[in-house]
């Protein structure tokens, strides 16, 4: 049996050769849909085009921030000690050298007294005797003695610098104190709020005074608060320098990585508004800050050499 012969085209393909031939086109495209297209397309493009000439984008310098209270007054221990009692109450209203504390005082007690007796003793030998040398010496060393003891003594007890209202007592009767811990806050009458945001330190150049600066507290969605920065740190600090301005209470708890610049506002009111509810500020709240350092046309944020055109740039 002979081998059929393979062909290379197909056969629809030859008949429609050998028929008759008729010209047409190879692709055939409506001229209706083409024409309603390319105007599509071109509005839409124009429309994009002014759309990116008119709004405006804005670049954030965003970094953490705390609340901080004005005219607070922190009570220190000026000596080391075991507090005997607390005075007062958190809340509760007191009167410049009104007491606040008590410290264990026994020895200071005792070397107190035996003074006070060894001076009243060399004291009625002198009146007895007027021309008792000794006991006129005596009484001459013995009494810095007790004034040094009396200052010792008062020293056990924790007075209120001034008027004002008890807060944030961070101690309890036998809790053994070193010098220069915090025992309380007192808050005056002219108490304020305000605002400390620690931004990232390459914003310091772009960073003004006047500048809006938003607010927004952490556990309060969708609340922000509008202010405006007042100061800005002339120095770009580390995050160990941030910490110890803001006090071992308050720096301890941020979250900080790099170099930041201190940026400060003052709150309007004591309190916001968050739904239907008044809330009250309190010293140490963190948040969010963000300041506008930049704002540009999208077309030259999207094409950069467009800002020559624009003379974008400015906050």
């Amino acid at each position: 049996m002979a081998e059929q012969k393979r062909e290379i085209f197909r056969r629809e393909a030859i008949e429609a050769l050998d028929g008759p031939q008729r010209a047409g086109d190879i692709l055939r495209i409506s001229p209706a849909w083409t024409r309603w297209g390319f105007w599509l397309i071109l509005s839409l493009l124009a429309t994009a085009a002014v759309f990116g000439a008119v709004f405006t984008v804005r670049q954030y310098a965003a970094g953490v921030a705390l609340v901080r209270a004005e005219g607070r007054t922190d009570v220190t221990a000026l000596l080391g000690g075991t507090v005997l009692s607390v005075e007062v109450q958190p809340g509760q209203r007191v009167a410049a050298g009104q007491v606040l504390v008590q410290f264990h005082m026994a020895r200071e007690t005792a070397e107190y007294d035996r003074i006070v007796r060894e001076f009243e003793l060399q004291l009625v030998r002198a009146l007895r005797d007027p021309s008792d040398q000794a006991a006129r010496q005596a009484l001459t060393s013995l009494q810095p003695q007790k004034e040094l003891a009396e200052s010792r003594l008062r020293e056990r007890t924790v007075r209120s610098p001034s008027d004002g209202v008890v807060s944030d007592i961070r101690i309890r009767p036998g809790q053994l104190l070193t010098p220069g811990e915090t025992i309380l806050s007192i808050f005056g009458g002219n108490s304020k709020f305000s605002v400390v945001a620690l931004l990232p330190g390459q914003y310091r150049p772009m960073v003004q005074p006047g500048m809006g600066l938003r607010l927004e507290l952490a556990g309060f969605q969708h609340f922000t608060a509008e202010l405006t920065v007042l100061s800005i740190g002339e120095e770009v600090i580390g995050p160990a320098e941030a910490k110890r301005y803001l006090g071992s209470e308050l720096g301890d708890a941020l979250p900080l990585a790099g170099p930041v610049v201190l940026v400060h506002a003052s709150l309007p009111a004591e309190t916001f508004q968050w739904g239907d509810k008044i809330f009250r500020y309190y010293n140490g709240m963190p948040g969010l800050a963000e300041v506008v350092i930049k704002r540009e046309k999208i077309l030259v944020a999207l094409i950069p050499w467009l800002e020559v055109l624009f003379g974008e740039g400015g906050a």
